[in-house]
């Protein structure tokens, strides 16, 4: 059974509200190149919302510097802010990270890859399916 969201549009509305590089990320799954994305080295604080339909997803404070090529975060601004789905594509076992308010792709989370942080986990993220609010100063 699939998830009814908080955000629906036709596939025609959200071609109209996205570039062509957004719509590839954030509704057919594309990766950006890494370190190509214009947050990957970013360290303002505020908060990073999905920029297909502006939930807030990670706050500044959880972003890390993994050099991995994208944002990395250790844990969503709320446990519900995201969802998590089994990824078996291209012959790997991974877990796709969504936005839960409109089930657009952000990226994928690993675990256990020894960052030192809280979680053990490193929520790697397109920079193109995010929008960062900085805080006001």
């Amino acid at each position: 059974m699939k998830k009814a969201y908080d955000v629906v549009k036709t596939d025609d509305q959200w071609r109209a509200d996205l570039s062509d590089k957004e719509y590839a990320v954030l509704r057919e799954a594309a990766t950006e190149p890494a370190f190509t994305g214009e947050y990957t080295d970013t360290k303002t604080a505020g908060v990073y919302a999905c920029r297909a339909c502006g939930a807030e997803l990670f706050r500044s404070d959880t972003k890390f510097e993994s050099h991995c090529g994208w944002p990395s975060f250790f844990d969503p601004k709320d446990s519900d802010a995201v969802e998590l789905i089994e990824d078996r594509s291209f012959g790997m076992a991974r877990t796709e990270v969504r936005c839960a308010a409109c089930g657009s792709h952000l990226g994928h989370v690993f675990r256990g890859e020894g960052y030192p942080t809280p979680t053990d986990e490193r929520y790697c993220i397109n920079s193109i399916s995010l929008k960062l609010t900085p805080d006001e100063a």
